[in-house]
Formats: C-alpha cells, structure tokens, sequence
C-alpha cells in the first residue's frame, strides 16, 4: 500500500461562546447545519438547497456517570476551515484532497459535566461524533456509555431503501445477525422492518422535492474497539435512532454497551446528501474523518482469486480440486486461490503446505479459510477455536508465513458487541505482524476499515453471491441485489461479493440445478460496477473451457484497484452505470440492468471522446435459449465522447480501450 498521508489543518478560527444556537455551512454553502439546545435537549438539523433534509433530531448520549441528553446548554463553539488530504490504493479513489468545515461544541449538563460534539461538514457529506472528557481532577478515567439519542428524522414524505436487522442467534447454525438480509427499496417511513428490530448500515433515503429527488445516505465509520451499531425502528415525529447491540448477540456474552477510556470519541455517524445519486456513488466520508491505525512494512498486493466452494461446495475442499483451480488461476494469470473451508480435515496442514507449493510452483498464492471462534455460535465448520485465540492465532499466522499463505478469510462473526468488534482489530494487527491480507465474511459492515488497516481487504456483510447458488428465487434477484448494491452496501466499504460467476447452471457440473439468470457480460461487468481490491472471479474448470475467446481473454486482465470513479446513471436496485480508472490510468465503465425490459443508456464518457473502443454487451436471446447472447465489437465514440447502449433485462455492458 502507497504511504497514507493526512493533512488537515485550520485555514480559519472562530470561537463563540455562550450561544444557544450555531450554525455551520459546507464550503459549496448548499449544505447548512443548525444546531440548538432546545431548552436542555441537543438537537440539529440539516438544509441542502434549501430544502429541509433531515428535520429537527435529537444529539446526546448516556453513560455511567452522566446523562448527557437533557439539561444540556452550549457554552462554546468553535468553527474552522480545514483541508483532508490522503492516499490509498484500496478504495473507489486513490487520492482525496477536500476541505470542510469543523464545528467543535462543547456542552455541559445540569451537573456541569462537559460533552463535545465534533461536526465534519464538507460538500454533500456531514459527519459527526462525541468526546466525553474527564470531570474533574481528570476523573472519571473510564466510562460505560448506555447509547445515544442521537436521530434523523425525515421528511414524512421520505422512501426508504435498507435492510433489517434480525434477532440474534437466529437463522443457519444460530450465526445472526450477519448482515445478509433482503434489501426492501423505495418503502415507506412508517413500514415496520420484517424482524422488528431496526435496520444495519447503510441505509438509503429518497426525499420526492417538486418531480426530482434528493437522496440521502446514512452510515457510521472510525468503528475499532467499539460496539457497531444501527438504526431503530421508525418512530412518527422523531424519526430513526441510533441503536447499539442486542443483549443476545455474541451467545448473549458480553455487554451491548461500549466501556470506553476517558478522554474518549464515539464513532462518526455518517450523513451524505445530493440532488442526484453521484454524490452517493461516489462519497469518501468513511475516510475522510479516520486515520490509520498502524502502518506497515508489508507490500499488500492487489489481486484476483479463484474459489471452488462457491460453486463445488464441501466436497470440493480436497488436494486434487484445489489443483485444479490452481491451474486456473495461473491459466488466467491470478493471483490467488481461496482454500475455503474444512481443509483442516479433508486436507490437512501437511496437504497445505504441498498445496502451496504447488501453487508457488505456478506463480499463485493460497488465502486460507478460518471460522472465527466456538463460543459465539454453531457453525460446524473449521478450523474453529484459533482466531479468537491470541496464542492459537499467532502460532496459525507464523506458520501461514512459513509456507508463503498471504490472506485469510475469517467467516461466522456473532455481531456488533464491542468484544466481537475488538476481535476484527485483534485479528487484523495480529495478521499484518505476519505480512497476512483478511476478508471478512458473515459478519458486520466495515467502517472506515480500508484506511484504518493497511491488511484489510473487504467484508461481506450482505447477501451475497452464495445464496445464488443456494436457491433459484436469489439466482433471480442477482440482477436486482447488484444494482442496489452501489448505492447502499458498496458505497461505504469494499465488498467481497464473492464471485463472478461464468456457470450457466448452478452445480459443478455446469448443467444441474438451477440456471444462472444474468448475462455473461452482466457478470464481467461486476467487476467494475463491484468494488473490491482482491476481487473473486468463480472460474470452474468446465466453465473456462467453455468461454468465448473475448470474454476469456477480458477475464484475464480484470482490474482491481481504482484510481477514480464516476458515477453515470442508475437507480437503485433498476440499473446502475460507472466509469473507474485504474491505478495505471485505464479507465472502463461498465452498465448493468435489472429491468424487466430493455433499457436504452446514454452513456457520457468523455474520456473516450474520439477513440477506438471495445463494446462488449449482453445481446437478446437467441431462439430456445435460456441466455442472453454475449458478444463483443469495436466503436468509434464521438468527440462529444457520448455512447449510446441498448443494456437488456439482467444484462451488461462494457466499455474499454
């Protein structure tokens, strides 16, 4: 990973003093913050356009040794002009050089104990966090904090795009909550969510405003050794609430509050606003607020990885299949294979060690598969009881080192109690010591994680590419969940979908079960329209050997990290269209549909305008097939660099140099 950098300095410093109300703007000034003391209760509100986005909700939180939400009074305020500036290679964009307005308050209650509350306020982005700070005589030195009143409280007008939360120890093996419920698009305020317990992050709003829409996206980041939280159920008037673990996650171990040290900041709590979805697509708040937490001496390669689980399932976990996709990672000039899991049992430490020497032998490197813990839920799969163990893990991690193993991916998490969220930390500074690159899977959203930790690769935390094999009702809502994902799972994090997948059928032999029911260049185009640095395309044997030349040849140049983003069309869970740049300055857009019908795109791609291009593009349907009719062919675009693309129902296109 390049070298971070962060520089944020004051350009400017207003201080006020004993004012019950103070406002803030972006530095664009279309984004204007109030915030006010309302007779002892914190509150603010949020204007963009002039249009009230988020009516009057409530600020505060509770802890041990204070209340914190009622009695309060603004004694100072104090207003700066600052820049951001960092590099990173593992997200949507490499370089970010933005300013904002900070507004620090500090508040004390009716006791005269202080809160600050920091606001972060940049051009379509807001973020926000609280500082507890010592009482006296730098006491108290620790504190519990019981949750926060902290809301958002929208227009009643407002739609709704999120996900549930469920109920603890639910679900296969008890290993929910894990994040992997149905999204529900465009649904109304007072919609109760399907398990009654709130929503995860992010969530997506769309306010109707005089026949356009303004959208808002609301999320949390700077989340290490702290619970992850959620958004409440609605509540008429008063919106949603900022909501912290239930008491029965984790196997109903550990405490659903945060323990904390005194001086001591929540995380942010994430507001993005637009007049469109760019700024949606497009936002790097989760970065913009957090630092990394340590730096590192390893050089993380970026990559693509093969997977038979996916596809093979279980069985698949044995000597001679793992070869196999070796071969085709290094036909295809990958980087990786994933081993996935019960190697510890039908393969066995000895059979990995030959493995990746195999694999060394044909310039690919292993990821190995670990369940999380044994304390937290069921799930059968090992090895179990070695990441939860420092000494267990450690002596795991030196070993992976030995023979060359240069990720993990660590699966079956039991939530967002602080102890399951220190864990993530514990595992990953453990695996950078090792020079070792983490995937997370069935576990919580990533919260600034890719700028926290330089080891870092993505988490799933949605409903992702398994569950198409597993039934043909989610093979039939691939289209639709990967069309939403962009504006929502994806826009905040890294995501590790888990697989482009190149099976017509659903099975290892490639003509079983249910069929696939996107296009060929649909699934391409997720490469781009996904964001990810070590991305996984699901190569089977059988099914490389039956690709067309073009897209096998595509397939094998598949970008990973980008250099920029531009966002190009879309509504969520309909159809979405992207232009990335890489790292090496090549840039591909990419547009995929989840229509019932065709849908006819025009595409403004100016840095095309006047080049040769390649189209590649989902045709219809040829008579008596199930699929869509991939093909390829070369464009010339306009100096106007406009591109007009017919993109068919559950299809894709792509364009390239």
């Amino acid at each position: 990973m390049k070298k971070l950098l962060l520089s944020l300095w004051a350009l400017s410093l207003t201080t006020f003093v004993f004012a019950s109300e103070h406002t803030a703007f972006s530095p664009d000034k279309r984004l204007h913050l109030t915030v006010r003391d309302d007779g002892g209760q914190p509150t603010y509100t949020l204007n963009y356009d002039g249009l009230e986005v988020i009516k009057p909700s409530k600020l505060g939180l509770k802890a041990d040794y204070g209340d914190f939400t009622q009695g309060m009074k603004i004694v100072e305020a104090t207003e700066k002009a600052v820049q951001t500036v960092y590099d990173m290679t593992r997200t949507k964009r490499a370089h970010v050089d933005q300013k904002a307005t900070m507004l620090t308050l500090k508040l004390v209650n009716d006791k005269g104990y202080p809160l600050q509350i920091t606001f972060y306020i940049a051009n379509n982005d807001v973020a926000y966090r609280y500082t507890l700070l010592p009482v006296k005589d730098e006491n108290p030195r620790c504190a519990v904090v019981y949750g926060e009143t902290s809301s958002f409280n929208f227009p009643d007008e407002t739609r709704t795009f999120m996900t549930p939360q469920i109920q603890p120890m639910s679900g296969w093996q008890r290993t929910k909550p894990s994040y992997e419920e149905e999204f529900v698009p465009d649904a109304r305020l007072t919609d109760k969510s399907k398990y009654g317990v709130g929503y995860t992050f992010p969530c997506l709003f769309r306010i109707p405003n005089k026949g356009n829409n303004t959208w808002i996206l609301i999320s949390e980041t700077g989340t290490a050794s702290y619970p992850g939280c959620r958004l409440s159920e609605y509540e008429p008037t008063k919106g949603y609430h900022i909501a912290y673990p239930q008491a029965g996650e984790n196997n109903g171990f550990g405490s659903e509050f945060a323990s904390i040290p005194l001086p001591s900041s929540t995380p942010w709590r994430t507001i993005t606003v637009g007049n469109s979805l760019q700024p949606i697509v497009e936002t790097t708040i989760p970065y913009d607020v957090v630092e990394p937490l340590y730096t590192t001496q390893n050089d993380y390669k970026p990559g693509r990885y093969t997977w038979s689980w996916i596809l093979w399932m279980d069985e698949s976990c044995n000597y001679e299949d793992q070869k196999k996709f070796i071969d085709v990672a290094s036909t295809m000039g990958y980087e990786y294979i994933l081993v996935d899991a019960l190697w510890d049992k039908q393969i066995g430490r000895k059979g990995i060690e030959a493995l990746a020497n195999y694999a060394k032998s044909k310039g690919v490197s292993l990821m190995l598969w670990y369940n999380s813990n044994g304390t937290e839920n069921d799930a059968p799969q090992g090895p179990r009881n070695i990441m939860s163990n420092s000494i267990a893990r450690k002596r795991d991690m030196a070993w992976m080192k030995q023979i060359g193993v240069k990720a993990i991916k660590v699966d079956f998490f039991g939530g967002d109690k602080q102890e399951t969220l220190q864990l993530f930390q514990d595992i990953l500074s453990d695996a950078n010591e090792y020079g070792l690159q983490v995937i997370f899977h069935g576990c919580t959203l990533p919260r600034g994680w890719e700028r926290m930790y330089p080891n870092f690769i993505a988490n799933e935390a949605a409903l992702a590419s398994e569950n198409v094999y597993f039934t043909e009702y989610f093979a039939r809502q691939e289209a639709f969940q990967l069309a939403l994902y962009p504006f929502t799972r994806n826009a905040v994090a890294a995501f590790d979908w888990g697989g482009i997948l190149m099976n017509h059928h659903m099975s290892k032999d490639n003509k079983s079960r249910h069929q696939r029911f996107t296009g060929d260049i649909f699934e391409m185009a997720t490469a781009i329209t996904n964001q990810c640095s070590v991305n996984c395309v699901a190569l089977t044997p059988n099914a490389l050997e039956g690709l067309p030349d073009f897209e096998k040849e595509w397939l094998k140049q598949v970008p990973t990290t980008w250099k920029d983003l531009r966002f190009l069309a879309g509504y969520p869970g309909k159809h979405f269209a992207v232009a990335r740049q890489t790292t090496e300055g090549k840039w591909y857009a990419a547009a995929i549909s989840a229509e019932e019908q065709p849908i006819s795109m025009t595409l403004h791609l100016p840095m095309f305008a006047g080049k040769e291009v390649k189209v590649y593009a989902d045709g219809p349907k040829k008579a008596g097939s199930l699929w869509l009719t991939p093909g390829m062919k070369r464009q010339k675009i306009g100096k106007n660099g406009l591109l007009k693309v017919m993109v068919q129902p559950r299809g894709g296109v792509i364009v390239n140099e």
